[in-house]
């Protein structure tokens, strides 16, 4: 009997271990020294996750051939849980989940739950909350901005499975406003055919693509390694239900790069009147590509530019294309977007632009190959693209972060943002053309209230607000109007809390710049933590930089000699943890995180060697 006995005790000893979460709802199992298995009977909506952001990755996915689900690489916790993330399991059946690579020691076997809901976790100190950021996970790049029917479909680069890059699909939310968004499923979900990147969106009004009149077309970049190369390959969704869902085309991949160029990405999909037909604009390192098509599916190869333009060295990224008519002139000129990284003049990506001709066949830009012209000043303004279907205006929208430290910035459970809307435009300043940026008119709704300010009609040294910020609750708009005297040499303003954190933007009247300077505007250490590019080993601190302290710590600028006139008019949004200038209604953008260790309580004002006339001056408390 001893024997029997024996066995029977492993055999207990067995299912204990695997059912050691059943009083959960759900069983583990251990068939492997690197593999568990999550069984669920009876799931209820979401399996929540809890991760550790400086784990590795390790392998996980739904074993149900239903869904097709790839592996998704997820950085489970082991020593401690930073936040969860909720795992969709299917509806009305039993699910099993399976794990690769995660120690049978690790704390996530005990931190694991089911939950009907999504889950509740502390705010994040850091998160923006007048601009739009998903619940939790990742984002970056804005995608498939469209208009239709009354709202504006925001999609973006998302993993939904941690708060670093990774598992790209194609998150959704929606709004009326630019202020007020609903989150919704994503659209497109990482596949067997790789990452789900950026693109674009169109309205088929004709149903030339043959999924109906007024289907919604989706063009975006899968993506993959093959060996240690990768692969690019332009795809195409379809939605018939006004771009709540989507369905992949059974013929994808409809273009792939004729040279083997491995960068090969982010279309944008524009209608040229001229010869009737669906031009695609698509990033092929640096430069980019054209091509046209007639019915959306198959596309032919037009022309390139870029190569040895703009700022260098550079990977061209997220294009743009569109027609803009200049305010000072009257002309209607085309402009091409082009985000790069690196190439930034402060260091990592940025969006730059050329203005010129197009024929339908090439585009010639006005500017020499060696100019460089930015759409925005600060360091953390990328992959901006335009909405789709928005008649006579040009709206775009940023991903606010840089590639140099983008996946460390001091954000938990969902980290990325977008910036404020913006309406582009072209004005001319000495001959030659230039692109700004004004905050779209529906960012105005966001006053609440008008903030008294007791200022002078002339600043001399120097003016302090000790309390001019504090009740604000972190959200706040600056307009001021002032004409430095002829002898001023720096005027400027100075936003601080009782920690020392602060933050200078002042306009520098010998040099003929404006400059934001972070340096001390908060949590700074972790630029020592940045990526660095081939850029960043040239010598453009020397050249181009304002008291660099590292990759993030450090002052951005922009030329005076964009603005007109002596008097100049300063717009600054801050929320939070973003920083948002305007000058000389957005003849100057500057967009640039900062992340201030209390909220900025003290305005100060200051004129160096002579005095600035204050026209005006304005504060408003901003909220949803």
């Amino acid at each position: 009997m001893k024997p029997l006995l024996s066995l029977l005790s492993l055999l207990c000893l067995f299912l204990m271990s695997a059912c050691s979460q059943s009083g959960s709802g759900f069983t583990l199992s251990h068939p492997g020294d690197s593999t568990t298995l999550i069984r669920i009977p009876q799931p209820k909506r979401y399996l929540l996750l809890p991760i550790e952001e400086e784990q590795p990755e390790v392998l996980l996915r739904l074993r149900d051939d239903s869904l097709k689900m790839p592996y998704m690489d997820v950085r489970l916790a082991v020593t401690r849980v930073d936040y969860y993330v909720p795992l969709e399991l299917p509806a009305g059946r039993a699910a099993e989940v399976e794990v690769v690579g995660l120690s049978k020691e690790a704390l996530c076997w005990q931190r694991l739950s089911l939950s009907d809901s999504l889950p509740e976790q502390p705010a994040d100190t850091y998160r923006a909350p007048d601009h739009f950021a998903p619940r939790y996970g990742w984002m970056n790049d804005p995608n498939g901005l469209i208009y239709h029917e009354g709202k504006y479909h925001l999609y973006y680069q998302y993993n939904p499975y941690g708060a670093k890059w990774g598992n790209m699909h194609w998150g959704h939310a929606t709004t009326t406003d630019f202020l007020h968004w609903r989150e919704h499923q994503p659209a497109l979900r990482r596949d067997t055919l790789g990452h789900i990147f950026s693109g674009s969106a169109i309205c088929d009004t004709l149903g030339v693509a043959g999924f109906g009149k007024g289907a919604l077309l989706a063009f975006y970049t899968a993506h993959q390694f093959v060996g240690e190369k990768q692969w690019q390959a332009q795809c195409l969704a379809y939605s018939t239900d006004g771009g709540q869902s989507y369905t992949k085309y059974e013929g994808n991949p409809i273009l792939t790069a004729a040279d083997g160029v491995q960068d090969f990405r982010d279309p944008k999909v524009f209608w040229y009147a001229p010869r009737h037909s669906w031009y695609m604009i698509v990033s092929a390192d640096k430069e980019m590509r054209f091509f046209r098509s007639e019915d959306l599916k198959r596309w032919e190869y037009v022309s390139a530019f870029g190569e040895g333009y703009g700022a260098r060295p550079n990977q061209f990224e997220c294009p743009d294309f569109f027609q803009l008519t200049d305010e000072t002139t009257g002309k209607e000129k085309w402009v091409m977007i082009v985000n790069i990284n690196p190439g930034c003049a402060f260091g990592g990506s940025a969006t730059e632009y050329f203005v010129g001709t197009f024929d339908g066949k090439e585009f010639v830009p006005e500017t020499a190959p060696e100019i460089a012209h930015w759409l925005d000043f600060g360091k953390d303004h990328y992959a901006l693209v335009t909405f789709h279907n928005t008649g006579a205006r040009t709206i775009g929208i940023p991903w606010v972060s840089n590639w140099q430290y983008a996946n460390v910035t001091p954000f938990k459970q969902t980290r990325g943002m977008n910036g404020l809307p913006r309406d582009l435009f072209l004005f001319t300043k000495d001959g030659t053309s230039y692109v700004g940026a004004r905050p779209s008119k529906e960012v105005e709704a966001l006053r609440k209230e008008q903030v008294s300010l007791s200022l002078p009609q002339s600043i001399g040294e120097e003016v302090r607000l000790s309390d001019a910020l504090k009740g604000l609750e972190d959200s706040f708009e600056l307009e001021l109007e002032l004409t430095p005297a002829a002898k001023t040499t720096r005027v400027g303003l100075v936003l601080s809390n009782e920690l020392g954190d602060e933050l200078p933007i002042y306009l520098d009247l010998e040099k003929e710049r404006i400059t934001m300077d972070r340096t001390k505007s908060g949590l700074i250490d972790f630029g020592t933590k940045a990526t660095p590019h081939d850029r960043e080993s040239n010598d453009w601190r020397d050249r181009d930089g304002v008291n660099y302290q590292n990759d993030f710590a450090i002052a951005t600028w922009a030329p005076l000699s964009l603005c007109t006139g002596k008097t100049y008019k300063l717009r600054l949004f801050v929320d939070r943890s973003m920083a948002e200038l305007f000058v000389q209604g957005g003849r100057i953008a500057m967009t640039n995180l900062i992340f201030p260790r209390k909220p900025y309580s003290t305005l100060r004002l200051y004129s160096e060697g002579g005095a600035t006339q204050l026209h005006s001056a304005k504060l408003y408390r901003l909220g949803l």
